[in-house]
């Protein structure tokens, strides 16, 4: 195996074991019989790691990791008992059968992000089961993070908070947006950001984050996101382009630490010189709503419920025309959960009726689009607990002022 012997799994076998009882428990309040999981986040969060393979997770019995290419590796990564070689999904139902598993009568799939002409062929596969959607289920108790994953995410948002540290070091009057990034971002990889940022919602896509000046950080684009920004061509479309940095004018930068799969989300605005005053007063506006989001998001709060909070604040302060972005196009939500992906329950939007529990991690960020100026706001992530969020990110969050 070479190098692959040396691999140790990186997730706990408890940690591994607890996740899939809480699978299983759910199946079967909803009479599932099992679940095939094959999406590489949810596969790494329920074997530790994520090599072509199947994994099937019975109500009852041991579950089944069948692997097409690396076993070597899922076999030094993970720590399911049961790893066997897969030749083709052709051959899933007789492996299940020479395990001592009972084909499902109901089989869940991950439907919110399955191809649909690989759902085809499991329809054929699974031909005398029904087929239903378990993503839901599934979601749901990522949401909630254990001591393992807290311990993980705390460490990430440490890294975070180095970088945005290093960022003013970096801010110079004339270098491009792509520079800039370019720059921040290999300083993450220094500090081991694995660099893929994963999201669940299809073709969603984003590199370490959003870095933007001036009025370019206003434009919008495709992404579930308030700010856009032009890109460097439109194959890319969102995210840092070649505009100059300039005296005077917002810097935002909207990054993504990712270390050991998980992730936290944190804005800052910077700035060469000092910004005009009508765009400090803005941000003050939305640190305060943020400390207004953080008293009231705690257990047992309806997630829509902190989103109406939001806009109410933001009407009240005269800038509900510009909160979350602009026009038809705005976006209707304050915040988002943060996990392995970056589009994790909850969500902090409008008409959501998901109960915030204890120990869900949360990255809030109001901000306000302001077209010919700019974005200022703040984001930082969050654990909800009883009596409210607490802050995982810990930057300065004033403007951040660099004077040449």
């Amino acid at each position: 195996m070479g190098g692959v012997s040396r691999i140790q799994a990186r997730t706990p076998r408890s940690e591994i074991d607890h996740r899939i009882q809480d699978l299983r428990a759910r199946m079967e309040n909803q009479g599932i019989d099992g679940a095939l999981i094959i999406q590489n986040v949810d596969l790494f969060y329920f074997c530790g790691s994520i090599q072509q393979a199947h994994l099937y997770v019975p109500v009852d019995g041991e579950p089944l990791l069948m692997v097409r290419k690396s076993i070597e590796r899922a076999q030094a990564e993970s720590p399911i008992q049961k790893i066997i070689p897969l030749a083709s999904p052709k051959k899933i139902q007789g492996l299940l059968k020479a395990n001592g598993l009972r084909v499902p009568r109901k089989l869940g799939l991950e439907l919110d992000v399955l191809p649909a002409n690989l759902y085809l062929m499991y329809d054929k596969i699974f031909e005398d089961s029904e087929l239903v959607d378990i993503a839901h289920i599934i979601r749901l108790i990522r949401a909630v993070k254990s001591d393992y994953e807290l311990d993980i995410i705390r460490h990430a948002a440490q890294m975070s908070d180095e970088v945005f540290a290093y960022v003013k070091e970096l801010l110079d009057e004339g270098i491009s947006e792509i520079e800039l990034a370019g720059a921040i971002e290999g300083y993450a990889r220094k500090l081991g950001h694995q660099g893929i940022i994963r999201m669940r919602r299809w073709g969603n896509e984003l590199f370490y984050g959003h870095l933007m000046t001036g009025s370019s950080a206003a434009i919008p684009s495709y992404l579930s996101s308030p700010t856009g920004g032009p890109g460097a061509n439109p194959a890319v479309a969102q995210g840092a382009g070649f505009t100059q940095i300039h005296r005077n004018e917002p810097v935002l930068v909207d990054y993504v630490f990712a270390y050991n799969g998980y992730m936290v989300d944190q804005t800052r605005i910077f700035c060469l010189g000092e910004l005009p005053e009508d765009l400090i007063k803005a941000h003050q506006v939305m640190l305060h709503v943020q400390t207004q989001i953080k008293k009231e998001a705690k257990t047992g709060v309806r997630a829509g419920l902190i989103y109406d909070l939001a806009l109410e604040l933001t009407r009240a302060s005269g800038y509900a025309d510009n909160f979350m972005g602009v026009g038809p196009q705005r976006i209707r939500f304050v915040g988002h959960g943060v996990g392995l992906e970056l589009d994790e329950y909850p969500f902090l939007a409008r008409g959501q009726d998901m109960e915030l529990q204890d120990r869900m991690v949360i990255a809030v960020e109001p901000k306000l689009i302001l077209p010919g100026k700019g974005v200022v706001g703040i984001e930082n992530t969050h654990m909800v607990t009883d009596s409210g969020l607490h802050q995982l990110t810990n930057f300065e969050e004033n403007i951040v002022t660099k004077q040449i």
